[in-house]
Formats: structure tokens, sequence, C-alpha cells
């Protein structure tokens, strides 16, 4: 190799041991003596994979001996594959945990379901590790019309005339009685896509699109699902769902297009909405993808819950820790913002570890058919890093050079640091307060 390269040997011998960095002369020379692609030997993963070392070790299991940045820093650089089983353990406890929080030790299970991570769960692994990007798919969605000119108002009977003339798929809207428990129902043995009249026509037509992604181009789907070597069938089942959305996303919100109109209305969800004829969580979602290479968005993480605090969805392509299950912080606005439907809350927070982050707020409605479906809406929480606030309309009002504008805010109680905390529900786990008889707290928990 040192020869073929023309380097010594051991300098060779440093490359292989992490020791050194490969020059731009040296990858060439290795791409173009071993026939391999420069790209692959240089994708980086190493921010992603240090924020995910960070808050692994931020489990209180770990509160003895937990490694300084530096310490992290070093170990992916130097011991990769040992840094990379340890997050597989930890993701291995933390579905366990799962597991035991929503079953309460079911004595059936065996001990790898036990520790199966939840198929929610590891599809925001997936995604996470793809920066939530997949240029496959934006690529298909970029050749999907070829030569043909669709009008914004004829997509959705362009969208229905595909499916019919290249699938041999009829659509028919049917009354909501007809789909009781669904919204979409597709019948593969009669070759009929129903959709139910409550959605309306936005939803319909991402329905239709989501449909062409599964099946028309079902196999760049398997094709990424195979990459990420997930085996179970519940967790591909997931999977191919989430990127058929992602599909369906990328080909009613064309990337180019979308940037430079996000870019230029300064990230106005309500106007990007309107432009591109999606709804207001399909804008949230579409704005978290804008990572290709040369061309990027402001990096946003996504969280959706329902009234009790329940995490229904989650995306993620920052460093900020998204909490997998109920019980977020309730000094975040994103919880008020029930009060508040349909009304955009901007908030400006700050993690227990100094980080600060800039979010969005606000509530969107899901579909209803009868009386009992009424107010049935759920909150969703849109964030950047505080540095990429100043690109965003709703951080406009704000002196943004102010300490006074930030919300201190935890993951939730159980894992919060936070002493005399107005909001506190629970006493952290971590920590061991003392509890004085002669003296009244904010809180329960402080004596």
């Amino acid at each position: 190799m040192a020869r073929a390269l023309g380097l010594s040997v051991s300098y060779v011998n440093l490359l292989e041991n992490n020791q050194r960095s490969l020059s731009v002369q040296v990858l060439m020379r290795v791409s173009e003596v071993y026939g391999v692609e420069w790209r692959d030997l240089v994708k980086d993963t190493t921010p992603t994979k240090l924020a995910d070392l960070r808050n692994a070790f931020q489990d209180t299991v770990f509160n003895e001996n937990r490694p300084d940045l530096a310490e992290l820093r070093a170990s992916l650089d130097h011991c990769p594959a040992v840094a990379q089983s340890l997050l597989d353990l930890h993701k291995a406890y933390r579905g366990l945990m799962e597991r035991t929080l929503t079953a309460f030790g079911n004595v059936k299970s065996d001990q790898h379901q036990l520790v199966a991570t939840s198929p929610e769960t590891a599809v925001h692994d997936f995604f996470r590790r793809e920066h939530n990007h997949f240029p496959v798919l934006e690529e298909a969605a970029e050749d999907f019309f070829g030569e043909d000119e669709v009008e914004p108002d004829e997509l959705y009977h362009y969208l229905k005339s595909r499916l019919q003339t290249g699938l041999d798929i009829s659509v028919k809207t049917v009354n909501a009685t007809a789909l009781p428990n669904a919204l979409r129902v597709y019948d593969r043995a009669e070759k009929q896509l129903l959709l139910a009249e409550t959605l309306d026509f936005p939803n319909r037509v991402f329905q239709l699109t989501h449909m062409i992604g599964l099946l028309e181009f079902g196999a760049l789907i398997d094709g990424l699902v195979e990459d990420a070597q997930i085996a179970e069938p519940r967790l591909r089942s997931r999977c191919r769902v989430e990127l058929a959305n992602y599909f369906a996303a990328a080909l009613l919100m064309p990337y180019g297009a979308f940037l430079d109109e996000a870019q230029a209305c300064h990230y106005d969800l309500d106007h990007l909405a309107v432009r591109f004829r999606v709804s207001f969580e399909q804008v949230c979602h579409r704005v978290t993808t804008l990572q290709r290479d040369g061309a990027r968005g402001v990096p946003f993480f996504f969280l959706r819950i329902d009234r009790a605090g329940n995490v229904t969805k989650r995306f993620n392509s920052t460093s900020f820790h998204l909490a997998d299950y109920g019980g977020s912080c309730p000094k975040w606005d994103l919880h008020m913002s029930f009060r508040t439907p349909n009304r955009i809350l901007p908030q400006f927070v700050e993690m227990p570890d100094g980080s600060r982050y800039f979010t969005i707020n606000r509530t969107v409605d899901r579909p209803n058919s009868d009386y009992h479906a009424q107010d049935n809406c759920l909150a969703i929480t849109l964030g950047c890093s505080i540095e990429h606030a100043g690109e965003l309309i709703y951080a406009q009002p704000f002196q943004l050079g102010s300490e006074s504008i930030f919300t201190p805010i935890g993951i939730n109680c159980r894992l919060c640091p936070r002493q005399a905390c107005t909001q506190r529900a629970q006493e952290p786990l971590h920590l061991d307060w003392p509890i004085d008889e002669d003296r009244k707290g904010r809180t329960r928990f402080e004596g």
C-alpha cells in the first residue's frame, strides 16, 4: 500500500491507527489506485455521534463517572467501534425501559422482545443517522413529472390518473361511516384506494402521493430499508411508511424551489403552506429535511404531542435531546399552545447544559367526522440552535442579544437538575435533595 500510494510504511501505519488524517492528495490517490468513491471515505457522522454520546452519558447510570467532552471526542477518533457499541447498548437499554414503562414487565415476553426498540424509536434513530435527508428520494421526486407540466390545481386529478393508468388502481372518496376507523385504505384485492371524506384537499393530495411512493417507488424505499439493516418486520413496515411520507413531501414541495422560497420569506410557515398548497404540519416536516450538501437550510428539530403530553411524532437533525415519551418540560410553550389554538408562540429556551434554542409552537387540528371527535388537536414545535434564530421571521421582533428572553427548561422533571422550579412535578432521579422540616420551599420536593 505504501508503495502504491507513494508514502512511507510508517505513515500508512499512522493512517491505519487513526493517528493521521487523510490529506486531499492522499485521498485522491487512494481513490485512483483502489477505485473507490472518495465521498464514501470522507462521510463524516462524527457530529451526530458526538451528540448521541453526550445524550447517552446524561443517563443517571453514569453519574459517578461521566466523561467530559474531550474524552468523548477522543473515543470517536481512536475507538469508534467501542463508541458505537456503547451507543448500541444504550439503545437496547432505552428500548427495555420503553417496554417496561408501557407494559410493566409482561412475564410472557421473552428477553429479545423486552429489549426490542419500538418502531417509532427505530424510525427516529434511522432518520437522525441520515440527517433526515434521503437524496435518492429527492431525485425520484424531481424526476417524477418528466416532460409533463402540471398546474398545482390540477395535481389531484393528475395523481388519480397516474394511479389508474400506471398501476391500474382506482381512487374513490367515501363516506366517513364506510371507513369508521381509518382515513385511507388500499384494497389490494380490488386494486382500489379509498379516501375518507373527512380529509381536506391538501391531505387527499398527500395521501395519493404517499401511495404512489409506496407502490411506484417501492424498490427505492426497500433499498433504503435494506441499507439501514432493519430486519424486524414491524420496524421495516414503519420505516416504509415514513419514507413514503418523505417522498410525498419531496414531490409536493420540490427541494430547490422550496428552499429558495423558505429563505426568501425567512421561513414563514403559513406563507409556505399557501404557496405549495399543503398543510402547516406538512411544511414543518419538510423544513427538517433541507440538509442537501451545498444547499442546506436551517437545521430544525420537530416534536408533536397530545394534550396529555404524550410524544406522537419527532424528527431531529440537531443536538437537541427530545423526550422519547410523555412528560416534557411544562415551562415549554409547546404545552401553552393548547390555550391559544392555531396561533404561533415563539420562545427562546435554555437547557440545563447551557445550550440554547429558538422554538415556535402551535396547535394543529386532526380530521374529525362526528361530535365525539370535536376539538381533536395536537401541538407541534419546531426549533433550531440559537445561532440560526436570526434567519426566522418569528425571531425578528426580539432583541437577540438580551439574556432576559431565555426560558430555562429541561427534558423532563426526572432528568432536570434545576432547583426552585415552580413547575416541578417529580424529584430528579440523579439528585438527593435534603428535606428541611423547618422550611417550605417553592415545591414539595424542596425543603
